[in-house]
């Protein structure tokens, strides 16, 4: 039998290959902290909204998802995601190890980890391979990001 927990973070990902960022939102608690290489600290309805940014953005989207282990407070997934980069319109393909904590049959923190070399790398091409892991790379990329977060949310 499948722990609640597990099932849940399986709804999230099933919310994902289907571009539903609404359904996705509805997986975090209130209080969701979400963090990752790009947007390193999201809380609150700004998690919920990146996810709802970013698949209503998506045209090419694909999303896999396995691993998915989850007790009473804990759970971790797999995921990977194959898309166009929009602002390049190069091909990534990410990979993604995501670690959840639960609270009130939600998901109150979670953290996604991958590399962001390799990222900047497929999404920026040549400069983000030679020049990806440098802070000044890196730091513009999380600044465009938030930027873009912050003209979605104020369009809501």
């Amino acid at each position: 039998m499948t722990h609640p927990n597990a099932a849940l973070i399986e709804r999230f990902y099933r919310a994902f290959q289907q571009k539903d960022g609404e359904a996705m939102a509805a997986c975090y608690h209130p209080d969701v902290h979400f963090s990752d290489p790009v947007f390193t600290d999201l809380k609150g309805s700004r998690a919920g909204d990146m996810w709802r940014m970013l698949t209503g953005r998506a045209k090419d989207l694909t999303v896999e998802f396995s691993d998915v282990h989850a007790d009473d407070t804990t759970g971790r997934a797999h995921w990977e995601a194959r898309y166009t980069f929009s602002a390049t319109g190069r091909p990534v393909h990410n990979v993604i190890d995501a670690t959840f904590t639960f609270r009130d049959g939600k998901i109150v923190k979670h953290i996604d980890r991958f590399d962001l070399w390799r990222w900047t790398g497929m999404a920026l091409g040549l400069t983000g391979k030679l020049l990806g892991w440098t802070p000044v790379v890196q730091g513009k990329v999380r600044a465009q990001a938030a930027q873009g977060l912050d003209a979605f949310i104020a369009k809501k």
